[in-house]
Parts: C-alpha cells; structure tokens; sequence
C-alpha cells in the first residue's frame, strides 16, 4: 500500500509518544521507509536506541550535529521524504509551525520542508480546546497542513474529551489515503453519519432507525477520491470507514460543537439523521412508573446545523450537501427544504416503510439542486455514494 513511499516522522513529547514505536511498524510492514526524528521531549518517554531499533536507521535528535550535517543536511532532510508526519503533535510544536519558529530540529525541519505535511496531535483536552490551540490549527489547516484526529477518549491525566492520538492503524489509513491519487486530493469534506441519541434518562432515548450506512459509504467515496474526511457520527450500526479523521457524538447538540471545530471545510455533506427534538430536563436516573400516572415530558427544537452551515457569512464550504428523508411528496419537500435551509443540493429519499430504504443497504435517491430534481435508479448505497462523491469532486473542481 505505502511501497517505495518515505516518510519523515517527527515524534513529538507527550505520553502518546509510545505509541509511535506501533506506527513505525504498521507503516514498515505497508512497505514505507521510515527516518524518524525525536524531539528533545520524545526522548522523555522513548528511547532513541528503541525508535532507532524499530526504524532501522539512525535517529536523528540535534539540529547541530556535525555528523548528520556532514551526511544529511536538515535542509535536504526536511525534502528528502514523501511526507512529513508528526506523531504525536504537541500543542507546543503545533504552536512553533504556526508561527514559523525554528529553535530545535522538528520545527527547523517543518518550516524549511516543501513536502506535504500531516500531523497527529494528542494533548490534555482542555490545551486541545483552548483558544490559542483552535488559532493554531486553523492557520496550520490553511496553510496545507492536514489532520488526523485527534480522537475522544480517556487521557493519562484522567480527564476525558478530545486529544486522544489516533491509534496506529488509523494513522496509517490517513497516510494511505494520502498517496492515493485523486481529484479530491488537498481538499478537506466534512460529512456527517447517523442518527442521534437525545436522553430521556440514563437508560431511555429518542432515536430513529437510520443506519448510518449511507452516509459511512459517502465517506469512504470520497477518500477514495483522495479528500481529506472529517467524518462526524452518531450511534451508528454500521463501522466507520477507514482513511478517515473519526469524531464519535450522540447528540445533536455534540454534533453541532463537532461540526463548528472541523470548519474551515471545501465541502460539507451532512447525511446524519439528526433528531429534530430533545428532552429539556432529562433525568439523571431512571424514571419510574408511579401512581400519578405518566411522566411529563417537554421538549426543546434541537440545532439546524445544516441551516447554520448554509448561512455562515464567513469560511462558509464552497459546497454544502443536505439530505431529506421524506415518506410523501418527496420532491416538493424536499425542494422547499433546500430553499429554507440554504443549502446548494438535496439528497433526498423515499424512506415509507415499504420501500426498505431505512436500515437496508439499497437506496434510490432525487438530487435537487438549483437546475431542479434529477432521479436515481435504485441501487446499492454504496453505488449512490460513489456517484455523489464525483458530482462532488466536479462541483469542487470548477468552484
């Protein structure tokens, strides 16, 4: 998959560094040569002699070595590779290649390097959030410099949230994807899966039946096309894709906070089911029957994320894609549903329970758009997804 690809590897500090030793391997055995670069905060929690072990060359640690400057200058080190890969990216080293600084080697390298750039961040959740952090990434994302993850999840310091490094494995699905060729390469789509799940109370929600099948298939057709995918998902029943940068939500309100931090985006393609309502006050135990009979309920409209995207006055996605699933006067709906959210296409479906659309792995879609409503055959979702992907990738092509 990676034969006859080099890859600079920077292994920044942080705790998550350990798990660089797994990503030199899973990057060897697809065939990738591998130099690695360990900065001064790596080496405090790998070893040079390990990396150097798993990689099979020498380490490279000092931005005046005389040794390496005699055979390897950082000048053609930093051009010599494919791609330059951080794993992990820190917060600091993030900050350093944002701001153009080149104190140490890692960053030397990465501000003097011609070649692609992808980074893997992991820090504490709240370096993650902080608004200095956000600013950062945003100038790396428009700079050319594209992400993996990071993903949510327990952290070493005991809080929980995102800033998990990506495992190994979907690092290596990133960076295939990455040398794959493709119209769709340098650009980054967000794409949204799934339903939601809004809490009643610890054990009950509201939900509906979509799969999460079209839109997983959506994803996986872009990063066929060589798109960097930001794939945002409910409680899906089906797997994610591979390739992708995976952000796991439940709620409408997750995925709304979800969606804001993956902008800016070229596309956007909101497939998710998203419930229309939530529980206002829903219960942190579990309601019980009572002799006053049935609970009350009451209910808040959850976010129009689509309607919120369409309307950004600014890093509004060159394209942004919405999906209407109707049981009746499925083009008339869903023709009005593109006008009030302002959205430029409608994917739109018959999803009546006698159709099977809902949860089955076939589909039959009318793209509505501002040239008016064009019908699909019925065919597998897979087949659907390829076909939008390229519409996509044209649309985007002559924006």
């Amino acid at each position: 998959m990676l034969s006859g690809k080099h890859i600079l590897l920077i292994i920044g500090g942080g705790i998550a560094a350990y798990k660089s030793l797994e990503l030199i391997r899973r990057l060897q055995d697809q065939g990738a040569k591998v130099t690695p670069v360990l900065t001064r905060a790596g080496e405090e929690f790998v070893t040079p002699l390990s990396v150097s072990a798993l990689a099979g060359v020498a380490v490279h640690r000092d931005l005046f070595d005389l040794t390496s400057e005699a055979e390897m200058g950082h000048i053609q080190l930093s051009r010599s590779a494919d791609l330059v890969l951080v794993a992990p990216a820190t917060a600091d080293l993030m900050a350093k290649m944002a701001q153009g600084l080149a104190n140490d080697l890692a960053s030397t390298l990465l501000l003097a390097t011609d070649t692609p750039v992808m980074v893997a961040p992991a820090m504490n959740v709240r370096m993650w959030t902080h608004p200095a952090t956000q600013r950062n990434i945003a100038q790396l994302r428009a700079d050319g410099v594209t992400f993996v993850g990071p993903n949510e999840g327990g952290m070493a310091c005991g809080e929980f949230g995102p800033g998990r490094l990506s495992e190994p494995h979907e690092i290596v699905d990133a960076v295939a994807a990455h040398f794959r060729a493709g119209p769709l390469a340098g650009k980054r789509i967000i794409v949204t899966s799934g339903p939601t799940h809004e809490p009643i109370d610890p054990v009950r929600y509201i939900a509906n039946r979509s799969s999460g099948a079209q839109g997983t298939a959506v994803a996986r057709a872009l990063v066929d096309l060589g798109a960097e995918v930001v794939f945002i998902s409910g409680p899906a029943s089906v797997a994610p894709p591979k390739g992708v940068t995976l952000v796991r939500v439940e709620t409408a309100l997750q995925m709304q906070e979800a969606v804001r931090a993956a902008l800016p985006a070229d596309a956007a393609v909101f497939a998710a089911a998203v419930a229309d309502w939530r529980v206002t006050s829903a219960s942190d135990r579990k309601l019980k029957k009572s002799k006053d009979g049935l609970p009350e309920l009451s209910f808040a409209e959850n976010p129009d994320i689509l309607k919120t995207v369409s309307h950004l006055p600014e890093g509004r996605p060159a394209l942004v894609v919405g999906f209407a699933a109707e049981t009746n006067d499925v083009v008339e709906n869903a023709t009005a549903k593109r006008l009030r959210k302002g959205c430029d296409w409608i994917v739109a479906n018959d999803v009546s329970p006698s159709t099977g659309i809902m949860g089955g792995s076939e589909n039959a879609v009318i793209l509505i758009s501002d040239q008016g409503a064009e019908s699909w055959p019925r065919m597998p979702k897979e087949a659907v997804a390829t076909r939008l992907a390229e519409r996509i990738s044209t649309a985007l092509l002559y924006s």
